[in-house]
C-alpha cells in the first residue's frame, strides 16, 4: 500500500518584548534561575496581571505581514493542567478568540512556491522549566521562563513532507526576524515547533490519527523527526497494529521518537474565560499605524535587488535569507556606488560567509565590517590594488577583530601594498625578464596565436614575482605583449 504523510505545525514565537506577557518581569534568557520573576510568574494568590501591549503590537504585525485577518477584539483563557513548572495551575493563553485567523504564507521547496494556509496565531504566556541532574536524585524548578510571551502560530495540516514543514520554518524563521518581533534563535527557544504528524493511503480523504512531536528546536530535528514518526506510522499500520493518539519526544542521538503521554483533548483542560484580564481592543488606528511603517520584507527585498541591482535568482535569495546578511549588504551598498553591488555581493557571499564560517563567527560578530568590504571593492576598482592583494588583506581583516572602519587603508599604507601602475617601471621589470628568458621569447615569437596567450603565463609569473605581486595586471599584459612582439 501506498501511503501519503499529513502534517501540520504548531509554531511557538518568542516575542521580544523587554518584559514578560503579564508582568513586569525581564524577558532575557541565559540568566540565574527563577532571578527573574515577580509574584505574578510565581502564581501567588491576590496577583493582578496586566496584559504587555507591545506583545499585542508584534501580534498584530505579524498577522498583517500574513494577510490574516486581524481580530479587533480577543480574549485570554485559562487552560487548566497541573505540572511543575506551572506554578498557578493553569496557563493564560487564547482559545476560543485569537489575534488573528487565517492568513497564508509562500516559500520554495524542492524548486517550487509553495503556499501554506495558517489556521490562526494566539498569544500565550510560557511555562517554566524542569532541570534535571544538577542536584543529584533531584528536579529543579526555573522559572525565568514562566510568563514569557509567546505567539503560536498553527497550520492546517497541509504540508505532506518533512522537507516542506522544515522549509516553511525556515520562512517563518526569517519572517520573524524581519518584522522584529523575536530573534528567532532555535538554541535558546526562541523559536520552536510541536509537529502534528499522521499518514493515510493515498486517495483516501479521512484523516489517519495523529502525533504529536513536541518542542522541536532545530531545522535539521524538526525534519528527521517527522520522517521517522510517518515511518513508524506505517510500519506500525502495516503490521496490524493501531496508531495511538499520543504526544511523543524525540531523541536526535538514537533518531526516534518516543511516547511522552496520551493526547489531550480541548475539553481535558477545562478551559474558560480568563476573569482577570479584560479584552485586547486593536484599533484600525493600531492597524494603519503598523501596515504604514512595515518593512521591507524578503521577497520584496529580493525582488528588489533582482530587479535594480541586477543580482542573480541565486544571490539575491542568499543575501536575503537572513535579514542579519541583508543589513550588512547594504551597509556596505551604502558606502560605495550602486554600480558595485554585484562585487559586494561576491565579497559577501564567497569570502566573507565563507571565513565566518571557518572560524565559527556568526555575521553579527564579524571582525570584518560593512566598511572594510566597501573599500575593498573602491580599492580594486580604482588600481590601488590587486584583487589577489585584496584577498591577504581581507584574510588579515578576518583574524584581527577591533580593527578601525578605514583598516583596509591603513594596512595597504602601512605594508606598502599599493600597485604599481607607473609604466616606465613596470617596463623596467619586463625587459629584464625577457633578457633572462630568450628561448621562451623565441619559442612565443614562433608560435601561432592561440598558443601565445597560454605563454603569457610564464612572463606574467616571473614578473609577478619581481612586482612582489604589485603590478597591475591589465597593464601589465598590454605591456609585456607589446615587448613580446618588438622583441628581435
Amino acid at each position: 500500500m501506498q501511503w501519503e504523510t499529513v502534517i501540520g505545525l504548531e509554531v511557538h514565537v518568542q516575542l521580544a518584548t523587554n518584559s514578560k506577557l503579564f508582568s513586569t518581569s525581564c524577558n532575557h534568557f541565559g540568566d540565574l534561575p527563577n532571578e527573574n520573576t515577580t509574584p505574578i510568574d510565581l502564581g501567588f494568590p491576590g496577583t493582578l496581571p496586566s496584559v504587555n501591549q507591545e506583545a499585542v503590537t508584534m501580534g498584530v504585525k505579524l498577522g498583517l505581514a500574513l494577510n490574516a485577518e486581524i481580530a479587533t477584539e480577543s480574549y485570554f483563557d485559562r487552560k487548566n493542567y497541573f505540572y511543575p513548572d506551572l506554578p498557578k495551575g493553569y496557563q493564560v493563553t487564547q482559545m476560543e478568540k485569537p489575534i488573528f485567523s487565517g492568513g497564508k504564507i509562500q516559500f520554495e521547496c524542492e524548486s517550487k512556491i509553495q503556499t501554506i494556509q495558517l489556521h490562526h496565531a494566539h498569544l500565550e504566556e510560557d511555562a517554566g522549566k524542569s532541570i534535571h541532574g544538577v542536584i543529584a536524585d533531584h528536579s529543579g524548578i526555573d522559572l525565568n521562563r514562566a510568563g514569557t510571551p509567546l505567539l503560536e502560530i498553527v497550520t492546517e495540516p497541509d504540508f505532506r513532507s518533512a522537507a516542506q514543514a522544515c522549509a516553511f520554518l525556515k520562512k517563518i524563521h526569517s519572517l520573524v526576524q524581519y518584522l522584529k518581533i523575536s530573534d528567532g534563535d532555535m538554541s535558546q527557544g526562541s523559536l520552536r515547533c510541536d509537529a502534528n504528524v499522521s499518514v493515510r493511503p493515498i486517495g483516501q480523504q479521512a484523516l489517519g490519527t495523529r502525533t504529536e512531536i513536541k518542542n522541536l528546536n532545530s531545522f535539521r530535528f524538526i525534519e528527521q523527526a517527522i520522517q521517522h514518526e510517518a515511518a513508524r506510522h506505517i510500519h506500525v499500520l502495516e503490521s496490524g497494529g493501531t496508531i495511538l493518539q499520543e504526544t511523543r519526544l524525540f531523541d536526535p542521538d538514537k533518531n526516534e521518537t518516543r511516547s511522552m503521554r496520551s493526547k489531550e483533548d480541548a475539553n481535558d483542560y477545562r478551559y474558560f474565560r480568563e476573569p482577570d484580564l479584560l479584552p485586547i481592543i486593536v484599533t484600525q488606528e493600531l492597524i494603519a499605524q503598523l501596515k504604514e511603517t512595515m518593512p521591507e520584507l524578503e521577497d520584496a527585498k529580493k525582488a528588489r535587488y533582482m530587479q535594480t541591482l541586477g543580482l542573480s535568482d541565486y544571490d539575491a535569495s542568499i543575501l536575503t535569507s537572513d535579514i542579519q546578511i541583508a543589513d550588512y549588504f547594504e551597509a556596505a551598498l551604502a558606502l560605495s556606488d550602486p554600480s558595485n553591488a554585484k562585487a559586494i555581493a561576491n565579497w559577501i557571499l564567497s569570502d566573507l560567509l565563507g571565513g565566518l564560517k571557518k572560524h565559527d563567527l556568526a555575521i553579527g560578530n564579524s571582525p570584518i565590517v560593512p566598511a572594510h568590504v566597501a573599500q575593498l571593492v573602491a580599492r580594486i576598482q580604482h588600481d590601488v590594488i590587486s584583487s589577489k592583494i585584496a584577498k591577504s588583506i581581507f584574510e588579515a581583516l578576518l583574524q584581527t577583530p577591533n580593527l578601525d572602519s578605514n583598516a583596509v587603508d591603513q594596512i595597504i599604507e602601512h605594508q606598502g601594498l599599493k600597485q604599481v601602475t607607473d609604466s616606465s617601471s613596470l617596463q623596467g621589470f619586463i625587459e629584464e625578464v625577457l633578457e633572462a628568458n630568450p628561448s621562451q621569447v623565441s619559442a612565443f615569437k614562433a608560435a601561432v596565436p592561440e598558443k601565445q596567450q597560454k605563454m603569457t603565463g610564464f612572463f606574467i609569473g616571473q614578473l609577478m614575482k619581481k612586482t612582489q605581486g604589485k603590478a597591475n595586471p591589465k597593464l601589465l599584459n598590454e605591456l609585456l605583449i607589446q615587448s613580446l612582439n618588438r622583441a628581435e
